[in-house]
Formats: C-alpha cells, structure tokens, sequence
C-alpha cells in the first residue's frame, strides 16, 4: 500500500477522541465466509435443479422454463432488495435472506418425500428459493468499503478478493452438487444448500462494522416505490453507471443460459453429472484466477482497456467452448472463459460504490443485480426453445456470437473511459468505537 493510503487508513481507524482502532480482518472474513457459503449453496442449486426437472421430464424446454421462472421474481426482488437493505440494515438483511432461502429449499425434499414433486410444484419451491437470494447479495457487497477500511486494505483489492471468493463458490458449489446427485441423488442434494445458508447467517449474525445495521429514523423512511425511484434517478444520472449496468446486464443475461441450460442438456444426456460440475468449477477456477489476478496487478492497468479486454476474452472463450465437444478442451476453454471475465465484477463494484452515498449504496447495489436479471427471462426461454429445435451446439455458437457484439460495441462507448477517473476508496466516515456496535455513528442520513 501507498504511504498515502496508509495515512488516509490511519485517519479512518482514528476516534475523534484520537483513540486508535485497531485494523482488523475478522470483519472481512467474517463477510467473504458468508458469501462463499451462501454462493456455494446457490451454485449447488444452479446444477441440481435444472436436474431435477430434466431427470423427470426429459424435456430441454422445461428446464428453460424453470431458469425463466426463477429469473421473474429474482428481477423483482432485486429491484426492491436494494431498498430493503437501506431500511432494515445491511446485517439484517443478509441473516433474514439466507434463513428465508434455508427454508425454501429444505422444502423441495421434504415434498419429495411427503405429498410428491411435480413441475409446477418443484417451479413454485425454486421460485420461492430465488426470491431472497438477492437481498443478502445486496447486503453484502454494501458492507464491503467498511470492511476494507476496518483491515485498512484498498478498495480495489478488497473487491477483486470479494470476486475471487464469488467464483470460489460456484467452484465449490456447482462441483458438489454435480457429485452429490452421483452419489446421493438430487432430491438429497438440496440439503447441502440449505445447510450452506444457515451457515452464512451465522457467519454475519455477530459481525461489527461500522454501518451495518445503517437505516433511517423512522420518520425519514420514504416509501418504498420512492426510494426505488430515488436509487434510479441517481443511476439514470450517471452515464457511467448507466452504461456499465447495460453492458454487464447484456453479457450475464446470454451468459446465464449456458450455465443453466445448454451445458445441464448436453451432460445429462450423456448421464455424466460430474462433468457438468467439473466444467463449471473449471469455469469458476478461472474466474477466481481472473478476480485474484486483478487484485493483485490491476492497479497498475487502465480500467477503461481492462473492462473492454475482458468482455472481448470473455466471447473468446465462449466461442472456445462452442468449437469443441473434446472434453479436456472444453475444461481448458471453460477456464480461459472465466480468467478473462475475472475483472469484471471488481471493477463494476468498485464504480457502483465510489459513485454511489452512503446511504443510497443498497439500492445502486441492488439495480445493478436487477439490470444483471432483466433479460434472463427471454434469454432462458429462448435458448430452451433453441436447444430443442436446433440442438446446443447451434445454440451455443449463437451466444459466443452475441456476447462478442457486446465486447466490440464496448470499444466505442465513450463514458467507459470514466473508469480510469475512479477514485480507489469510497467515502468513508472515521471509524470509532460507536460505529463498531453497528451503529449509523456520525452519519446523517439526508
């Protein structure tokens, strides 16, 4: 670190009293444990219930509709997750989302093995599941500038080790999930995700950081349409967040099918659920390596360059994967996907959190997973309807293609360029003995 930045650290540790407070990790752990367990056990469900519905069905189409059913209430719930973690509290949020999802998925078994699971049965249950998982998401990533200031670690590193942990669990997650339906069948399966959710509440139940349980005074709560709208104008307003939300929304939107529906297709035809996982952790691997990568070395590169190099890799990748169906080539390929997609997220984040107050960050937070969800409805349904007509390969080279237009429109778009102008810490309040119960401390809310 900078001896700039050690100062401005040492001033953010500093009680107006002049009481120094100790710089600490355990927050940070604290917080990257509970992503890893949550997104582990989302990364698990990605793979077991497209599954599910395939292993009773057979039909490419409905596994297509079940991803565009859980993508409906995960738009929905997102755009008002940012608006919930800015009324309740960031902590709050984060333990209530992950028991909700608990719950939820426990429920798919317990069906299972009482009244029966049909398709619109399991459709309903994974529905459910998915409309709580973006609010602890949200929460979460609002709580990284304090977390970073409270290790006294750059933003910039804070958040590539935050994408790194992100691709770690669905590292862990998926891989598991494709060996437990091996070895103790899909339905059982969903029990390591419920487990993986109370897990991270626990994880964030007792963590201190300045602004936690941060919420209006009652009588300064807007309602909630108000504040959605509010975190809107301030993201319409800024051409560079509005930009980098299109262009990241556009690329995970053709993204996500693949995931959730070709690669589930093409492997469970072949009966070989631990290919599916291995291909998706290798996928992850490379994420982890891209994200780690950028914490370490990517301060020394222009943002601006960096993001459009890694939506170019990102298609690069795809096309890779879409070329081949020799299976060591495909892991190879798939991990070339997921390094170059690495720097992404951090730089998304670290834009959506230097331009973004206080007390507005929950909800720019939660736009931007709602503009990532926007368009997975139609890209799931539509790639369901594709497999089935004109088989995945087709598919597949159709998507590479798309997410390549997206890398090259990238290059002309002139407010990317303002990524070279963020700063490398979000404004932050010092950080005393009152802020570390979780408090608002010092921070006026209007």
């Amino acid at each position: 670190m900078e001896p700039q930045n050690r100062r401005a650290v040492a001033e953010k540790l500093t009680s107006p009293g002049g009481q120094p407070v100790r710089p600490s990790v355990v927050p940070f752990l604290q917080l990257e444990a509970a992503t890893v367990l949550s997104g582990a056990g989302n990364g698990a469900a990605l793979v077991i219930l497209p599954w599910l519905v395939l292993e009773r069905t057979g039909n490419p189409a409905d596994a297509g509709l079940l991803a565009a059913a859980t993508a409906l209430p995960l738009l929905a719930s997102s755009l008002f997750s940012g608006a919930l973690v800015d009324r309740v509290g960031r902590r709050r949020t984060s333990v209530g989302s992950d028991l909700c999802s608990a719950l939820s998925v426990s429920a798919i078994p317990i069906a299972a093995a009482t009244v029966g699971l049909n398709l619109p049965l399991l459709v309903a249950l994974a529905v459910l599941g998915a409309v709580f998982d973006p609010a602890g998401v949200t929460a979460r990533e609002a709580m990284l500038p304090a977390a970073a200031a409270r290790c006294g670690w750059q933003l910039q590193r804070v958040n590539g080790v935050h994408e790194a942990v992100w691709g770690v669990a669905f590292l862990v997650g998926p891989g598991v999930g494709g060996l437990l339906i091996a070895a103790v069948g899909a339905e059982s399966a969903l029990w390591f995700t419920a487990g993986s959710f109370i897990t991270s509440a626990v994880a964030i139940a007792s963590i201190r950081l300045p602004n936690a349980d941060l919420r209006p005074e009652a009588n300064e709560r807007e309602p909630v349409l108000r504040s959605i709208r509010t975190g809107l104008s301030h993201v319409r307003a800024d051409r560079l967040l509005r930009t980098l939300l299109l262009v990241v929304a556009a690329v995970v939107s053709v993204y996500m099918p693949i995931e959730a529906v070709l690669l589930p297709v093409e492997f469970e035809a072949q009966g070989a659920p631990e290919r599916l996982g291995l291909l998706v952790t290798a996928i992850s691997a490379g994420w982890v390596a891209g994200a780690l990568l950028y914490a370490w070395r990517g301060h020394g590169a222009r943002r601006s360059r960096l993001f459009r190099a890694s939506l170019l890799a990102t298609a690069a990748g795809l096309a890779a994967l879409a070329a081949t169906d020799i299976y060591p080539v495909m892991l190879v390929a798939g991990f070339g996907l997921g390094l170059g997609y690495g720097p992404v997220g951090p730089i998304l984040n670290l834009a959506l959190q230097t331009r973004s107050p206080e007390h507005l960050r929950g909800r720019v937070v939660g736009l931007a997973s709602s503009a990532e969800y926007a368009a997975g409805p139609l890209g799931y349904l539509a790639a369901g309807l594709l497999v089935s007509r004109v088989g995945v390969t087709p598919t597949f080279v159709l998507l590479a293609v798309l997410v390549g237009g997206v890398g090259l429109v990238s290059l002309v778009l002139g407010p990317l360029d303002e990524l070279d102008d963020l700063p490398d810490e979000a404004a932050e309040h010092p950080i005393t003995d009152a802020t570390l119960d979780g408090g608002a401390g010092p921070l006026p809310f209007r």
